[in-house]
């Protein structure tokens, strides 16, 4: 039997999100961030294309990007409740960090493979912030998916988009565990 981290596997089997709109001041420091980076970047990543990269929100940004959202939520004629949930997360933000997936040519790695290693770099960044003891929750929205929005807002050129947005700040409150998946009826053991 190899030797186990019990710590780690503990901390895997009772993580937990919490929501981005329970958390508060303060966030992390760039200085604490960086081994919140550095953990997220050691993703699998199959040809070493490294095809995403970090844009780190800090509050100072978050009224703009706010109010982006608003702007392009009226220019796309969204109901005002959808606009009003796109702006919030900007709103209530304190720090985020926004995955980008960048796709790159590659004749052995495939776009899909590409994208699930900027999946695999959101789940590293969520579990990481929290192993640090910040409260964390992986978020997306409808201004995360319009070109506009993360053109101007981001900087992202045509070949790239939003993985994720990781908001990580302190937690104000613990939230309960939530109904898990029944592993019996998603799992399919293979033998011969």
């Amino acid at each position: 039997m190899p030797p186990r981290n019990d710590a780690a596997l503990e901390f895997l089997l009772t993580r937990r999100s919490r929501p981005a709109k329970t958390l508060s001041a303060p966030a992390p420091s760039r200085e604490a961030l960086r081994p919140i980076l550095t953990a997220a970047a050691r993703s699998p990543d199959h040809g070493k294309l490294e095809p995403w990269r970090f844009v780190v929100l800090e509050q100072g940004a978050m009224a703009r990007l706010a109010d982006l959202a608003e702007a392009r939520g009226r220019a796309l004629g969204k109901p005002d409740e959808d606009i009003a949930k796109g702006r919030s997360q900007f709103d209530q933000g304190i720090l985020a960090v926004a995955v980008i997936e960048v796709q790159k040519d590659s004749p052995k790695i495939p776009a899909i493979e590409q994208t699930y290693s900027a999946g695999a770099v959101c789940l590293a960044l969520l579990n990481a912030a929290l192993a640090a003891g910040w409260g964390a929750n992986w978020l997306s929205g409808w201004p995360s998916h319009d070109r506009a929005f993360c053109a101007e807002g981001l900087g992202l050129e045509a070949h790239e988009r939003v993985a994720g947005l990781i908001h990580i700040a302190t937690e104000t409150s613990a939230p309960p565990d939530r109904p898990r998946p029944d592993l019996e009826a998603i799992t399919t053991w293979v033998s011969a």
